[in-house]
């Protein structure tokens, strides 16, 4: 069994079956292993009705088995749906709920949130433990039918080589679900043949070689996982997956890069920020460190500037791209910047047409600002059981003769410099970067507005230069209600992930307003700079 992605696997366990694929802690698999396991799990899920097309979700912690689950699912032609791990229940039921999973990969440290999930009304009908044997334990779970580790990794089922006649490079691969603005998130929809074009542009791009350890931190529901997860696969070489929450830890995470010879690392900028603050870099053996690639949220320049002059030998490249369009362009950093001047987000990359559109949709000029739209084969197909939000950001693109050619407004603001290169100048909208995550702030308004004691919420996002922008919520409490601003957290605790609770609240009598009637954030933001001096 085969799909346009899993075949990356299967043609490099044929030139390099015995080299190690996935390295996790102190487990090493090698491609032929990995393989090998990968085809069990597949065989397990078509077994059991999985059909080209379908949708299976993975709940699992970062692992060597969430890694197989992604192969599993793609080698029986159906399309991977990772849940947040550390969101709360209610979050990953909405998921399963959305994108009508049957299919759910897990594990059993998760098996207590999964059995919250199925006491509410949900479509799972399988549930996959990949590291549990069945021996002694229950076949099913709120009637709900479990297979094992020993019937899925040791499955002596028949396994089909041959490709998925009914498969295309148009099926999807994969659904990542992000902020949305209403409140829901939103399920982005890639597929195989928009995942492979940024794929082998950024193998070209930054000359991966079989010789590469390419660290993997970013969780898989995250789309920087994409390079992190296939880029590796497709060169042969060798992903090292950095276990949960050590990028919490500075010094453990260099030693992490040192002891694994880590070649190309590719993270946010907050976290390569604390690398350079509190990770002794100096003093670390980083020779075998070539190139290291940010994404997700605007890099200071002070602290690239003080990470180029610890790891002078590196190579660093800016990426910029939402979810929806995969990277669409990149800045190679050759020199270390000048303080204060913000690093631009570079040029398209290949395939890629880019255009720098005004509020009436005609283009602008160099030096002029506007909303930057993108065009080409990494385009996401559009949002998961939602084709009204996808006509509203993608549709026939108005710069070209090509009929079927589509275009996405990302909502971003841009400009093209003197040197033929994009600066970014902020979003249009609420949305923010915090940690490398995107954020809908009217997603987590709309859960404050669920607390009986809340009358008006607003919520900020404040300039901060080591992760991006940090969540503020204003609070107007109903009359002769009172709650305090750590009852305020753990109530969002409990509808949103760790990444989108606000990190502090402010209570007002009343929220300032503009003539036009509507919450004066700009006020909002010049108070939470305020408080924060």
């Amino acid at each position: 069994m085969s799909s346009p992605l899993s075949n990356l696997l299967e043609r490099s366990t044929k030139f390099h079956p015995e080299k190690i694929a996935v390295r996790y802690k102190d487990e090493e698999v090698s491609y032929e292993r990995f393989n090998l396991l990968s085809d069990r799990l597949s065989a397990t899920l078509v077994h059991q009705g999985v059909k080209v097309g379908d949708r299976v979700g993975i709940y699992l912690d970062k692992s060597v088995e969430a890694l197989l689950a992604i192969f599993g699912i793609l080698k029986s032609g159906a399309c991977y749906v990772p849940l947040d791990p550390l969101a709360p229940v209610e979050r990953q039921l909405f998921v399963i709920e959305d994108c009508s999973l049957e299919y759910l990969i897990t594990s059993s440290k998760k098996l207590p949130q999964i059995r919250q999930i199925l006491k509410s009304p949900n479509p799972l009908r399988h549930l996959f433990v990949l590291d549990l044997r069945r021996e002694g334990n229950p076949g099913r779970m709120e009637g709900v039918p479990l297979l094992f580790k020993d019937e899925i990794l040791e499955s002596t089922l028949a396994i089909s080589k041959e490709p998925l006649e009914e498969m295309t490079d148009e099926h999807l691969a994969y659904i990542l679900y992000t902020s949305g603005s209403t409140g829901r998130p939103k399920g982005v929809m890639i597929s195989h043949q928009a995942s492979l074009a940024f794929i082998d542009w950024a193998y070209q791009c930054f000359k991966v070689q079989p010789e590469d350890r390419i660290s993997s931190l970013a969780p898989f529901h995250f789309d920087l996982s994409i390079l992190d997860i296939f880029v590796t696969i497709k060169a042969g070489a060798t992903i090292c997956v950095v276990s949960q929450g050590l990028s919490s830890f500075p010094k453990s995470l260099v030693n992490f890069i040192e002891q694994e010879k880590i070649s190309i690392w590719y993270s946010v900028p907050s976290v390569l920020i604390q690398l350079a603050l509190s990770g002794h870099l100096r003093e670390r053996d980083l020779s075998h460190l070539r190139t290291i690639l940010f994404a997700g949220e605007v890099f200071p320049t002070q602290y690239l500037r003080m990470l180029m002059e610890m790891v002078p030998h590196a190579h660093y490249y800016n990426l910029y791209g939402p979810t929806e369009t995969n990277v669409c362009t990149y800045y190679h950093v050759k020199s270390p910047p000048i303080s204060g001047k913000p690093i631009p987000i570079g040029k398209p990359c290949e395939g890629q047409k880019i255009y720098i559109v005004d509020e009436e949709g005609s283009l602008l000029k160099e030096g002029e600002v506007g909303q930057l739209y993108v065009s080409g084969p990494t385009l996401m197909t559009g949002y998961w059981n939602d084709s009204d939000k996808t006509d509203g950001v993608m549709f026939k693109n108005p710069f070209s003769q090509q009929e079927d050619q589509k275009i996405y407004k990302t909502g971003d603001l841009v400009s093209l410099n003197q040197d033929g290169e994009l600066d970014f100048h902020g979003r249009i909208d609420h949305m923010i970067k915090s940690r490398g995550y995107r954020i809908e702030l009217g997603e987590i308004e709309s859960v404050l507005y669920n607390h009986p004691a809340i009358k008006e919420a607003v919520v900020v996002g404040i300039p901060d230069e080591k992760i991006g922008k940090t969540i503020q919520a204003f609070i107007v409490l109903k009359e002769e209600q009172s709650v305090s601003e750590q009852e305020i957290k753990l109530f969002s605790s409990q509808k949103l992930p760790p990444y989108m609770i606000p990190e502090s609240v402010t209570f007002k009598t009343s929220l300032p307003k503009t003539s036009t009637n509507k919450t004066d954030r700009e006020i909002l933001i010049k108070e939470g700079l305020s408080e924060k001096d």
